[in-house]
C-alpha cells in the first residue's frame, strides 16, 4: 500500500529531488519526494478529516497539488512545506463540505456555541486565508489554541472540550471566547 513509509534507497536529499523535478519536469522526481512522506500527508488528513477514504482520495489531490506547487514555490525545508499544505487542504476540504453557520443550541445543562465561521463571509476561503489563520492559532496560549481547536475544528461542545481537557466549563468558555476575540483581532492587523 503506498501509504506505508517505504525504505528506498535514494541519494538524492528532499532539495535535489525538488530541483530536479522543478528543472526536468520529471514527475518520477516529485513521486519519490512525495512517496518519503505519504504516510505523513495521510495521518495529517486523518487527522483532520477523520475518515479513512476521504483521507486517501486527499492524499491523492494533495499529490495533484504538490506537482504544480513544488514549481511556483523556493521551498527550504519540504517536510514542514509539505505539512502546511497537508494541513490547509484539509481544512479548506473540511470548511467546504460542512457547512459553518452561527447557531446556537440550547442543551438541558447549557447553552453552547456550535459551528461558528471565524471568517467574516461565507465565500470560500483561500489558502493564504487559512495559512494566516493558522498563523494566528499558533499564536494563542497553548489553553485558547487547545480549546479554540477542539471546538471549532473538532465540533465539540462546551462539556466535551471541558472533559477532553480537564478545565471547568467557565475556563473552556472563557478560553474559546477569548481564543476568538484574539484570532479575529490577529487576522484584522495581518
Amino acid at each position: 500500500m503506498f501509504f506505508r513509509k517505504q525504505h528506498i534507497k535514494v541519494d538524492f536529499s528532499d532539495t535535489e529531488l525538488i530541483d530536479r523535478y522543478k528543472n526536468s519536469g520529471d514527475t518520477h522526481y516529485a513521486g519519490e519526494l512525495f512517496q518519503r512522506y505519504s504516510h505523513l500527508v495521510f495521518g495529517v488528513c486523518m487527522k483532520y478529516l477523520k475518515n479513512e477514504e476521504e483521507s486517501r482520495d486527499a492524499v491523492m489531490n494533495i499529490f495533484e497539488k504538490l506537482l504544480s506547487d513544488l514549481k511556483k514555490h523556493k521551498i527550504e525545508n519540504f517536510k514542514s512545506w509539505l505539512h502546511t499544505v497537508s494541513r490547509n487542504y484539509c481544512l479548506m476540504y473540511f470548511r467546504a463540505n460542512k457547512k459553518f453557520d452561527l447557531k446556537y443550541e440550547e442543551t438541558e445543562t447549557e447553552f453552547m456555541e456550535m459551528n461558528y465561521t471565524l471568517h467574516h463571509t461565507e465565500e470560500r476561503v483561500s489558502e493564504e486565508s487559512f495559512s494566516k489563520l493558522d498563523n494566528c492559532i499558533e499564536k494563542l496560549i497553548e489553553e485558547q489554541k487547545v480549546c479554540v481547536h477542539l471546538f471549532y475544528i473538532e465540533e465539540k461542545c462546551y462539556k466535551e472540550v471541558a472533559e477532553h481537557t480537564g478545565y471547568d466549563m467557565n475556563k473552556v468558555k472563557s478560553y474559546i471566547q477569548n481564543g476568538k476575540r484574539n484570532l479575529k483581532l490577529c487576522m484584522e492587523s495581518n
